[in-house]
């Protein structure tokens, strides 16, 4: 039986058919939306997870700063006081990050529940303008 492929596989000096001329069948995976419940659960998941490092990171900040602040007094040196000051600087851009934290998963929330217009007021008519003219009329007769 001859095969569609014999002259390119004496020209290559291959022995049998390289191509598969079988088709396979391919399953279609429909593409996924934006945001569907697994994507939020992880974002969900991954709040929880950095908000509980922001809390950590805060307290054990704070307990830094009254140790620090202890060593400042007793010792009166100023890199004691610079120090305590970095601190507190830190400590308070951890509080900013997480109210950045809440106002991010807020928008991602909000992002997935608005996937476009919700009602569609407009209204297209397909037909002549004499079909249109004898609907109008006709509705114009069922409202009297």
């Amino acid at each position: 039986m001859a095969n569609k492929f014999d002259d390119l596989n004496d020209t290559f000096n291959v022995a049998g058919d390289v191509v598969s001329t079988a088709t396979e069948k391919t399953e279609i995976i429909p593409k996924q939306e934006k945001y569907e419940k697994p994507v939020l659960d992880d974002v969900r998941k991954d709040y929880e997870y950095t908000r509980g490092n922001l809390y950590s990171i805060i307290e054990k900040g704070q307990e830094a700063i009254n140790g620090i602040l202890e060593l400042a007094q007793e010792s009166e040196m100023p890199r004691a006081y610079e120090v305590a000051g970095q601190l507190i600087k830190n400590v308070s851009d951890a509080t900013d990050k997480l109210m950045d934290l809440q106002k991010k998963l807020k928008d991602v929330e909000e992002e997935s529940k608005s996937k476009g217009p919700q009602n569609v007021t407009n209204a297209l008519f397909v037909g002549s303008t004499a079909d249109l003219a004898k609907m109008l009329k006709q509705q114009k007769t069922n409202d009297k």
